[in-house]
Order: structure tokens, then sequence, then C-alpha cells
């Protein structure tokens, strides 16, 4: 009942916090300024602070305890590649349709843009071999105070393995990471008593800095986004969990509504890591063992919702600038976008970096993220939430398939 009741208050928050924005907006767009910065922003940063605080010690614990609950090398390596081989299946099937869409549907002939908007300084997007080098930490203690979570992910990695192979010479050192993990838990959910008003701060800010005039305008762009998403949401993510877990998707989605709508307020799916497992554990019924290892893995390399955004902006830029992108290009498009969300955080904004690498490798003019990033705000917090729904989708998948083959062992060994 808890649950259910502060699910209902984050909601509350989130349509409260909408409503108000727009009818500052609106109607004392002069006094906005003075209450965002003295009363929204606050508040909103206050409630991200606290959950970050969180994120890197539950990473840590999280992912040591699920390598170590794991206990053999062999099903560590059959779940890890399962999680990377469903990310990346999945973020090239969200960035295709995309680009479908925005092609089918051509939002960037809708109207006339200003072409000389903002410049965005871009980046060059990461290579296979400096991704894979660089998720190999040369100091632990510096990625864990840095906050580098694939780094992190992969020391908690090696810290599992060694508690399984060294058994009771550890065992002590084990239960210090139950405890640690324990505390992180509780504290997860006192913070969560603060989310609702977060949440109603956090769209407040969002909403009333853009305002409906801006949303108007970009109608047919923020369209396209939310439709792509709904599709990759229900197609995909529901395909993944009626299909390869044999469950209910209406029953995913509406266990997992909670974490979703703490993603639309942070708009970071590494914030709302502590919330997407708690939730995953005890309402969908995913072991810790492999929600811990499976969810902070997702919400660093998963970014099924950015890739969607930058399909359809890469599309939108292409066709408000009257440039035709050959097949070669789109397919350079999909590659650069799924390698690039393999190195990238996963926090507020990432995106439009994301997207001028994208941008940059197929020659598109990085200056075109002047027309989308007014609005990016409100279709990130969207994406997030798509983003956290496909890690604890896989979580479904890995469990059920996990949970099948321990069952067919039993039947042969008995």
């Amino acid at each position: 009942m808890k649950k259910k009741s502060l699910t209902v208050k984050v909601l509350t928050g989130l349509v409260l916090g909408a409503i108000v924005g727009l009818l500052i907006n609106l109607f004392a767009p002069g006094s906005f300024e003075t209450l965002n910065t003295y009363v929204f922003v606050p508040v909103g940063q206050i409630f991200l602070s606290l959950i970050n605080m969180l994120v890197v010690p539950l990473v840590f614990f999280s992912i040591v305890l699920g390598t170590a609950g794991l206990g053999d090398p062999a099903k560590l390596g059959r779940i890890g590649l399962k999680t990377i081989t469903y990310f990346l299946v999945t973020t090239t099937i969200a960035i295709v349709i995309g680009l479908s869409l925005a092609s089918v549907i051509q939002p960037g002939l809708a109207g006339d843009f200003d072409l000389q908007g903002a410049s965005f300084e871009s980046e060059e997007a990461p290579s296979v071999v400096d991704t894979l080098l660089n998720i190999i930490p040369s100091n632990p203690l510096a990625a864990l105070t840095e906050g580098n979570m694939l780094q992190i992910i992969v020391f908690a990695v090696f810290i599992g393995l060694a508690l399984t192979a060294l058994k009771e010479k550890t065992s002590g050192l084990l239960k210090l990471m139950e405890q640690g993990n324990e505390v992180m838990m509780y504290l997860v959910g006192i913070v969560m008593k603060f989310a609702p008003y977060g949440t109603f701060a956090l769209i407040a800010t969002a909403v009333g800095s853009q305002g409906f005039s801006a949303m108007k305008a970009m109608g047919a762009y923020m369209l396209v986004i939310l439709a792509a998403l709904a599709l990759h949401a229900a197609v995909t993510y529901g395909g993944t969990i009626a299909l390869l877990a044999k469950k209910n998707p209406i029953w995913f989605f509406k266990k997992f509504a909670p974490a979703m709508t703490v993603a639309f307020s942070t708009s970071s799916s590494t914030a709302t890591l502590p919330v997407s497992m708690e939730v995953a554990q005890k309402d969908l019924g995913v072991p810790k063992s492999v929600s811990s290892f499976v969810q902070p893995l997702g919400a660093t390399i998963n970014m099924d919702g950015t890739a969607i955004m930058q399909g359809v902006a890469t599309m939108f830029i292409a066709q408000a600038y009257g440039i035709d992108l050959t097949a070669m290009e789109l397919a350079t498009v999909v590659l650069t976008a799924v390698l690039a969300s393999i190195g990238t955080a996963g926090v507020p904004g990432v995106g439009l970096i994301m997207l001028a690498m994208v941008l940059s490798s197929v020659g598109l003019p990085v200056a075109g993220i002047g027309l989308v990033i007014g609005i990016d705000r409100l279709l990130d917090m969207t994406r997030t939430a798509v983003n956290i729904s496909g890690d604890a989708a896989c979580a479904v998948y890995v469990a059920e398939t996990e949970g099948k083959r321990e069952i067919r062992k039993q039947e042969a060994e008995a």
C-alpha cells in the first residue's frame, strides 16, 4: 500500500508541476525566473543530489553481490553475453525506428526554421578499441570518485569473482558488502519520500522554461519522437516480455510505472537506478543477482530512447537543410549512435553530445542542433523513461531464461 501511495504522490507532483510551469509561462512569465531560481531549481537539485549521492556505492555493492551471487564464471559470462547482445540489438532497432518514422512523416519539412541557430560543439565518437580500453580502470578509487560507471562495473565484477573463488576466506568481506547494500536500499527508501516534491520542481522548471509556444513550433518533431518511443516500448519491450519472458506486457509496465515516473522527472538513467532496481527486484520478481548485474550495466550502455532521438533529429536536421542522406550514410548513423551510446554516461542532456557525434559522422551541420535544443529537455524526460524500461525488460528476460535453465539442469540431474 505504501508503494502505491508513493506512486500516486509522484504522479500527482508530476502533473501539478507541469500545470504550474505552463500557467506561469503563459500568464506570469516575469515571475518565472524568480520562482525558478529560488524555489524550483533548489528543490529539484536537492532531490537529484540525494539520489546521485547513493548511485556509486549502490552500483558497486550491487555488482559485487550480483557477480558473487551468480557464482559460476560461466554463468556470469552467459548472462553478460545475453545482456550486451540484447542492448546492442534493441538500440539498433530503436534508431532504425526513429529514422524510418522521420523519413515517412518528414518533420523537417513542416515549417520554416532559423538555420542560423546556435552552434553546438562536436565531439568525436569513441572507437571500439578506445571503448574497450577505457573500461579497465587504471585507478579503481579514481573511477569511484569520478563516477565512471563502466570502470566501476568492471572493477566490481573482478571483486565479485574473487569473493566467489575464495569462498570462506572472504566470508566477512562478503557479509560487509551485503550490509552495505542493505544500507543503500534503506537510504533509497528515505530519499524516495522526497520524490513527489522533487518531481514537482523538476517538471515545473522544464515546462515553465519552454512553454507552449516552443512545443507548438516543434510539434511535428516532438510527435515523431513520441510516436517512435511509444512504438519501441510497445513492440520491442512488450515483445521481449511476451515472447522471450513469457509474461504479460501490461503487468510489466504497470508494475514498473513508479520507476518510469522518477526517470521522467530526473532525465537520468543513472540517477533513477536505485529506484528501478528496487522496483525490478520487489515488484517484477527479478532475482537480486540478475538485477544487480543487468540494470547498472544497462544504465551505462543501453540508451534506446536516446538512439530514437538521434535518428529522428538527424533526419529532421537533414530535411530542414535540404540534404538527402544516402543508404551508406544512414548505416553510418546507426553504427555511430550504437557505439557512442556504449561510452556515454546516463545523465541529463548527454543525448545532445551524442547527436553532435552522429551529425559529424555524416557531414551534417552540427549547428543544426540549435533547431532542437530548445525542447530537448522535455523530450529527454520521455526517452529516459524508455531507456530504463529497456534495462528492466532485459532483466526480466534474463531472469526468466536463467530460471528455466536451472529447472532443466535439476531435472537432468534427478
